[in-house]
């Protein structure tokens, strides 16, 4: 008679991966083995980046537009990497500079030349609240906005630590938002609406 034998987890242990860095990243994208358009870096694993929607693609647009006004043109990139550290390099749908973006020559922006990063969580509600705020929070942006169209409402990060916001409110789409960066203007979700 056959002996009972225990099933094992189907995942690949931990111990047997290896983790990339953003170096490794460019290594292989400049080997033609890697299309970094088509992914992100998170804790060191290659996260494929969802396609964009008619809605997000509309939604983005007239956020920028908002942005650029408030902002000034050369202070707001849109789908802009942004090097958190050595293992995580993220591309927020929207991104507002401390400084002109034609000033930043060398790599990609930094923590520390961000005011404000913007998701439009069309598909990607989950992902943008969850892991993309944690490692938000933990490089100190100081704020992080994502625009959940499907609750019709803006989740506003603010007072990062390395644990995670400290602050989190959401927003209806007619209650009046203002970013930190500029407490004179004012953005409602509806405006965005198309």
């Amino acid at each position: 008679m056959p002996a009972v034998v225990e099933s094992y987890p189907a995942h690949v242990p931990p111990e047997y991966r290896r983790k990339c860095t953003r170096e490794d990243c460019r290594v292989l994208a400049a080997a033609g083995l890697l299309d970094l358009e088509r992914y992100e870096l998170i804790d060191g694993e290659l996260v494929s980046k969802m396609g964009k929607s008619r809605l997000h693609s509309n939604v983005l647009r007239l956020l920028a537009k908002w942005l650029v006004a408030v902002f000034g043109e050369d202070f707001v990139g849109k789908e802009v990497s942004v090097r958190l550290d050595s293992l995580n390099e993220l591309e927020p749908d929207a991104v507002v500079l401390n400084k002109p973006a034609l000033s930043i020559q060398a790599d990609n922006p930094t923590p520390a030349d961000i005011r404000l990063l913007v998701e439009v969580a069309v598909p990607t509600r989950e992902y943008d609240l969850g892991p993309k705020a944690a490692r938000y929070a933990a490089a100190a942006i100081p704020e992080y906005w994502v625009l959940d169209i499907d609750q019709s409402r803006i989740v506003v990060h603010r007072a990062p630590t390395p644990t995670g916001y400290q602050s989190i409110a959401a927003y209806a789409a007619n209650e009046p938002l203002s970013p930190l960066a500029a407490p004179h203007a004012v953005l409602h979700l509806t405006s965005l609406l198309p």
